[in-house]
């Protein structure tokens, strides 16, 4: 088989060491694929690591700006890109760790390196001498012959340093640099805190009573949580989904579902050393003042200019178009439950913790469709074959499973070579799916080495999906939900976005946020296919493929529940826009009476809450989906759309079809903007029909 080269030979160079370090980060690494020796790499080496990595990119900078040719996009340009190997070769090593096998002494050593990192960005990107340089390069731009991909790179390295300061005054910068660093302190502080919360906070049992209802395997996972803390003949459920969902949805003790429902919800909101108001409401004030810094009257201003969106009104355009139809819905969902509540012979008004209970309820009623009954066919390594299958079939990729073969991170987690069409390495993937204390909540996508070229040898990516999936309890198989399975398709997106992109230089490898998630969204849509439930589905026990009755109350109830789901969704993208617009911080902000004041004024049913408190909320909090968090939505109306282009054709799996998905959308990175590649794939822009179907809205 034709191999890809993976191995980087100037890591030695650039360490500048010719003999082997004690640090394995200064070494090549030897491993199969040159995947990190994990084992081997202590905290002390991870810290060196870094201090170097920032000491030789320092170095590389000042090459460029003590340069004395004229500038070129070859000597200015292409050198920035090329610049902070060894930092890229450390963080990626370290960062996914840091998320997935958090330990005190990484949270410790995030902390100490958090304002270095952003300091040494600062003098990176407000340095005069260099930014003189890439504006000469970006002022000849039209006659320098640069192919598309290096436009590109050209013009983010421009647009990243005016959008980091490189036009203010001198005063001014050393503002920025203060805010820049006192951002990312407290995002981080407000990640650790969460963590700290969704792993600590526990609900305990003491009587097996009041888990009626609860699945066998719930209990047992409880059970065994509660031994694991010093609790055995208890039962515990922490803040990760797969623990307190399901009491959510099955219990029929309401005072425990009660419990559990707020316990989830106040995170970060308790008033202790882990609460995040007080650092959420800091961190909405200096965001506000970095932005008017920066020439903006909002920092969601700031934040949309390099979206697709491009501009707060578009997104709440697009948020109160699907509002009004989706609260509608939630509210005959509710009456739902209260149809449900009085067949029990009660008459009490349905709280938050009664509404996935009673919602469950009413679609068994509806619809005949018990979610225990279709979890016994999603065991989780049938639905990873599942997902394979439709990798395969719409773009030929097979996966080889080389776990033992391979340096491992995490026991629980498997490595797969993914092998193109054509017989080529084209990247190598960790499925890592069960929680445990040391990962945050979530699903997401990363990488401990991204795509990039080592001259004309390209460098395959080692990538990852982390979940946090149903484990498996005393040998029992690990049974999943049908959310659970279309979040492993939506995880397994990204991750096909990652293995094929290729690109050239590191500065066109992104695309905008709000159209990052439109390669995951749209791989949800083949999960419960008739055709590939044949494929995974099958019976724990028996070995029998799901019934294909089965499958059509699957699909019949697939809409219900929608109007919870999505006003939830908006409910979380509206605080986030509506903290991000204020043009004025009002005194003693409180973020969640602000939150809540905003949404009683949109007439949110009492009943339900954003899928994400203000201070739980790490996708806005945390930095990542700042002003962002929209972007589901907003790519939703793009992989609604795009999915209708294989379904137009009769056929989900059109290799046509798939074909300019791949070379359109996954392939390009960001070398184009995201409306452009999208228009390229489509012949059109997108419309927002399918999303409204979809959604049953």
């Amino acid at each position: 088989m034709k191999k890809t080269i993976i191995m980087a030979a100037a890591v030695a160079m650039l360490c500048g060491c010719a003999k082997k370090s004690d640090n394995p980060l200064f070494n090549e690494f030897t491993a199969p694929y040159g995947i990190a020796p994990f084992s081997e790499i202590t905290i002390e080496h991870y810290r060196e690591g870094m201090l170097k990595g920032m000491e030789e990119q320092k170095a590389e900078i000042e090459a460029i700006v003590n340069n004395t040719e004229e500038p070129t996009f070859e000597n200015t340009i292409a050198a920035m890109d090329r610049s902070g190997e060894l930092m890229r070769k450390v963080r990626g090593t370290f960062s996914p760790l840091s998320s997935s096998n958090s330990t005190d002494e990484m949270r410790a050593l995030e902390k100490e390196l958090s304002p270095m990192f952003s300091s040494h960005s600062d003098d990176i990107y407000m340095n005069a001498e260099l930014f003189a340089r890439v504006k000469a390069v970006y002022e000849q731009r039209e006659g320098l012959g640069l192919n598309a991909e290096q436009q590109k790179v050209l013009e983010n390295i421009y647009d990243r340093f005016v959008n980091s300061g490189a036009e203010l005054s001198d005063e001014q910068k050393a503002k920025l640099r203060e805010l820049n660093k006192e951002l990312s302190m407290l995002q981080l502080t407000f990640s650790q805190n969460l963590l700290h919360e969704t792993n600590n906070t526990f609900v305990t049992v003491d009587n097996i009573e009041e888990l009626a209802g609860l699945p066998e395997a719930n209990i047992a996972a409880a059970a065994k949580m509660a031994e694991q803390n010093g609790q055995a003949g208890k039962w515990m459920f922490n803040m990760q989904r797969p623990s307190c969902n399901p009491v959510l949805q099955y219990c029929e003790n309401r005072e425990l579902r009660e419990k559990v429902y707020n316990a989830y919800y106040n995170r970060g909101n308790q008033d202790n050393d882990y609460d995040n108001k007080a650092i959420s409401a800091k961190i909405v004030a200096l965001r506000l003042e970095k932005a008017r810094l920066m020439g903006f009257d909002n920092y969601a201003q700031l934040a949309l200019d390099s979206r697709m969106a491009k501009t707060p009104e578009a997104v709440y355009a697009l948020l109160d178009q699907v509002w009004t139809p989706a609260v509608k819905k939630a509210k005959e969902e509710i009456e739902d439950i209260r149809q449900e509540i009085r067949k029990e012979g009660k008459s009490f008004e349905p709280a938050g913790w009664d509404y996935m209970y009673y919602l469950d309820k009413a679609k068994k009623a509806k619809y005949a469709v018990d979610e225990q009954q279709v979890r016994e066919y999603l065991e989780i390594n049938n639905v990873m074959q599942g997902v394979f299958y439709v990798a395969n079939k719409l773009y030929g990729l097979t996966f080889k499973e080389i776990t033992s073969e391979v340096p491992s991170y995490e026991p629980t987690a498997k490595a797969y070579e993914v092998i193109d069409r054509d017989g080529t390495t084209l990247a190598i993937f960790y499925s890592d799916n069960f929680p445990r204390e040391s990962k945050r909540a979530g699903a997401w996508c990363t990488s401990f080495r991204g795509q990039s070229y080592e001259g004309d040898e390209r460098i395959i990516p080692i990538v990852i999906n982390c979940c946090n999936m149903t484990a498996a309890a005393d040998g029992a198989p690990a049974l999943q939900s049908i959310d659970n399975v279309e979040t492993i398709f939506h995880e397994f997106g990204h991750a096909l976005h990652s293995f094929m992109r290729d690109v050239k230089y590191n500065g066109a490898s992104g695309v905008e946020r709000d159209f990052v998630e439109l390669p995951s969204q749209i791989n949800e849509h083949w999960a419960f296919h008739p055709e590939v439930l044949a494929v995974y589905a099958k019976h724990y026990k028996t070995g029998e493929i799901i019934p294909m009755e089965l499958v059509k109350k699957i699909d019949e109830s697939s809409k219900y529940g929608q109007g919870f789901a999505t006003v939830e969704y908006l409910a979380a993208s509206l605080s986030d826009m509506d903290l991000h617009v204020l043009t004025e911080i009002p005194e003693n902000l409180n973020v969640m009476d602000f939150e809540a004041q905003k949404l009683a004024e949109r007439g949110i049913p009492q009943q339900i809450l954003p899928r994400y408190r203000m201070t739980n909320f790490s996708h806005t909090m945390g930095g990542g989906y700042t002003a962002g968090y929209y972007s589901y939505m907003w790519a939703e109306v793009l992989d609604a759309d795009a999915f209708d282009a294989f379904a137009e054709t009769g056929d989900i799996f059109n290799q046509e079809v798939a074909a300019a998905f791949r070379k359109y959308v996954l392939t390009p990175g960001g070398i184009d903007d995201g409306m452009t590649m999208y228009k390229a794939f489509r012949g059109r822009e997108p419309k927002i029909d399918a999303l409204l179907r979809n959604r049953g809205l």
